[in-house]
């Protein structure tokens, strides 16, 4: 499978353009857009959640609830186009028109990618760097995740998500019985964390930041259970689930870190406390005593749930800026401000679930098969039988 996106944080709307999802698939706007839902949620967030209520467009692949096979298109406005119709258009403007067009930016803003961007592409409005660069864009790929979930939950492969962190503040109490129990768990959470105490801590950290034009980032932990052993492979460096994986979170906006299992735990303990005992039973067959490694070995999947935390650095765009300088002056300045989270870590774990679902979903079609969804279950059928005797 693969996925493009295209669209602006301000312009007319959001679309990626998915291939390889098989035929024959469930698929309804209704299980996009609960995700799409989940996303804009979370304590901290700011004033553009309450303009845009993200609703999902599917505009081909779908045929009455099901998939064909063919290119899935989604499409999400952006209610705020309205509002940037001039500034944002795709329509050549002459001079004048030029001169009245508001909002030019020639301040870079520290954190993010206004200045390489505009040193790379040439651009003397750094706009052009931030609409596409903005965490916007996410929206769609928590859309494509959303149908890679449901690829995944054919399988009975569950995805969760939740916060360990944020601002200095660690959840203690995050015990959970499956990843079921953990997703209801998180999601009656604002901060999306199992421990109660900390949840509250969370929200006043949060807090504190906004009131002092300040924000905060955290830390985020995907699992999913009941996945296949031998997802991915050991031949080639680029075949390695894990790193597909690592891959895939570093890339949402502001992650600057990622750990499969205990991660960097790891360099700090003997090898008899980092590595999973291998046991065999006849009903379950081949599983671990412990899952440190998160599900991975050799860059493959163990069976055991994979589990992955990713690292968010704090929202770069603050009310109470930073130093910049302006690249038509050359003069120093406060950063300019684009609307803002002081705290979007709970919202980040939504999209660091769809891009995870997305990477082991691709390696359940790579592994079994891409056609038609009941060819592909059969052959996982056969796969798990063969596994558990082998």
């Amino acid at each position: 499978m693969r996925y493009l996106t295209a669209g602006e944080s301000h312009g007319p709307q959001l679309t990626t353009i998915i291939e390889g999802i098989p035929a024959q698939l469930e698929l309804l706007a209704e299980d996009i857009n609960g995700e799409l839902a989940r996303r804009q949620g979370g304590y901290g967030r700011g004033r553009r959640m309450q303009i845009e209520k993200d609703q999902v467009q599917i505009l081909s692949g779908v045929r009455h609830g099901r998939t064909t096979g063919a290119p899935i298109a989604l499409v999400v406005e952006n209610k705020d186009w309205t509002h940037w119709t001039k500034i944002m258009g795709a329509e050549p403007i002459d001079e004048e028109a030029e001169k009245e067009v508001k909002r030019k930016l020639t301040r870079p803003r520290p954190g993010h990618a206004d200045l390489n961007g505009a040193i790379k592409y040439g651009h003397r409005d750094m706009r052009n760097v931030l609409e596409r660069s903005s965490a916007r864009e996410t929206t769609v790929r928590v859309a494509a995740g959303a149908v890679a979930k449901k690829l995944l939950s054919e399988f009975g492969i569950k995805v969760g998500g939740h916060v360990l962190e944020i601002g200095g503040v660690k959840a203690e109490n995050i015990s959970y019985d499956s990843v079921e129990d953990l997703q209801t768990r998180s999601e009656a959470s604002q901060v999306r964390c199992l421990d109660e105490n900390a949840s509250v801590k969370m929200m006043e950290a949060i807090d504190q930041a906004k009131q002092d034009g300040d924000s905060i980032g955290g830390i985020v932990e995907v699992v999913i259970e009941n996945v296949p052993i031998g997802l991915g492979s050991h031949v080639q460096y680029d075949r390695k689930l894990d790193a597909k994986i690592a891959a895939a979170v570093m890339s949402i906006n502001a992650f600057k870190g990622v750990e499969i299992g205990i991660g960097f735990e790891a360099a700090r303990l003997p090898g008899s406390q980092v590595h999973d005992e291998i046991i065999w039973d006849e009903e379950k067959g081949y599983t671990r005593r412990t899952n440190r490694l998160g599900g991975f070995e050799g860059g493959m999947t163990t069976g055991m749930p994979i589990v992955v935390k990713g690292v968010m650095k704090p929202i770069p765009t603050l009310y109470k800026p930073l130093q910049s300088v302006d690249i038509d002056s050359k003069e120093p300045f406060a950063a300019s401000i684009e609307r803002s989270d002081s705290c979007a870590v709970p919202a980040a774990a939504v999209v660091a679930e769809a891009v995870v679902a997305w990477e082991v979903a691709n390696a359940i079609l790579e592994t079994f098969g891409h056609d038609k969804m009941s060819t592909i279950q059969a052959t996982v059928d056969r796969h798990k039988e063969e596994a558990r005797t082998f």
